[in-house]
């Protein structure tokens, strides 16, 4: 793997580049956002078998919030919504999966220079998805405020006439929609309610590009 320039410039670009594939990469199992240990092991540059030995020789390092296995259900889901992860349906094993804290540990059991650097962007694009949810939920909390003050008005102003409470209608649904991100969001895998059951699929992942592929 190429050494990453310390200029801000070129840190900035590999950034730009790398965590939108790490994203990508990132789902949400059993409402927890987690990487498969094939695509982190991509990430870190070794085999998918000798990424979970040394999870085992260091059981203590991965607690339950740091991994879990999937199920066979689980496992069909994720391969169901992941081109990528397709030739998981023809092996019998049920991968692993890490949360941001397990993606650390990982790196830090395996100590390579790759993982440890790799590590650092998975950490980021854990965050980056976080920041933009919390972002997200920040804004629709206003915008119902807003909507609840405006109804106020509107029952106490007599003034507001049908077209006027119509255009404000519109104008509050356009913003809503300009709130949805441009992708729709990944299927949750795990306990889907009623209302998961009904939002679109997650949109096929592209294939990684310039990411090293894990030596045989």
């Amino acid at each position: 793997m190429n050494t990453v320039s310390s200029t801000p410039t070129a840190v900035t670009d590999t950034l730009s580049a790398l965590l939108p594939r790490i994203e990508s990469r990132i789902q949400t199992i059993r409402g927890q956002r987690v990487m498969v240990d094939s695509d982190l092991a991509l990430l870190y540059g070794v085999e998918t078998k000798r990424l979970n030995e040394q999870v085992k020789r260091n059981a203590n390092r991965f607690p339950q919030d740091f991994m879990f296995q999937l199920t066979a259900v689980e496992k069909a889901e994720v391969v169901a919504n992941c081109d990528h992860l397709q030739k998981l349906k023809f092996s019998k094993a049920l991968p692993f999966v890490f949360t941001e804290y397990g993606a650390v540990a990982l790196a830090n059991v395996l100590a390579s220079a790759q993982a440890v650097e790799m590590g650092i962007y998975v950490v980021r694009a854990f965050v980056q998805l976080r920041q933009a949810a919390s972002l997200h939920a920040d804004l629709a909390k206003r915008l119902t405020q807003l909507e609840l003050t405006t109804e106020r008005l509107e029952m106490s102003h007599d003034t507001f006439s049908r077209n006027t409470r119509a255009q404000l209608k519109q104008v509050f649904d356009a913003l809503r929609e300009l709130m949805e991100p441009p992708a729709a969001p990944k299927r949750p895998i795990g306990f889907i309610t009623p209302e998961d059951k009904s939002k679109p699929k997650a949109m096929k992942s592209a294939k990684p590009v310039g990411l090293k592929k894990a030596k045989k």
